[in-house]
């Protein structure tokens, strides 16, 4: 991975921390507190967290020269089916393979991670060619 690339991904995977705790304690809330489902608490934290992971990936990890229809529009789209990844793999492996929602969210946010920053450094947030 090159330099400026593993920066990117550093500043990109410290960003979603501040969206992942958004997640997390909705999760937490969702489940404990008010006895939704783990995919449907942790699919609403992922919404909510996804709007703080946008704004602070735009100005900070990407420093887009986009303006925000296109940039939201893309980004938002390939969350979209992050949300899909995230909240099928907990239905899958909480409510049909009994897996502890903890351990479950870990699995899905790190596939998240993955799927989140290709997209965003080479879909969402790439700069126009010059």
């Amino acid at each position: 991975m090159s330099h400026a690339l593993h920066h990117q991904f550093l500043r990109f995977a410290a960003v979603g921390a501040s969206g992942t705790a958004v997640q997390y304690s909705v999760l937490w809330a969702g489940v404990e507190w008010l006895g939704a489902s783990a995919a449907a608490a942790s699919g609403l934290g992922y919404i909510l967290g996804s709007v703080v992971n946008y704004i602070l990936n735009y100005f900070f990890t990407f420093k887009s020269e986009k303006g925000h229809a296109e940039a939201a529009t893309k980004y938002f789209s390939l969350l979209g089916v992050g949300w899909c990844i995230n909240t099928g793999l907990m239905w899958l492996l909480v409510h049909q393979l009994h897996w502890y929602y903890w351990l479950a969210q870990l699995l899905a946010t790190g596939i998240g991670l993955v799927w989140n920053f290709a997209g965003s450094r080479w879909w969402a947030f790439k700069p126009a060619k010059s």
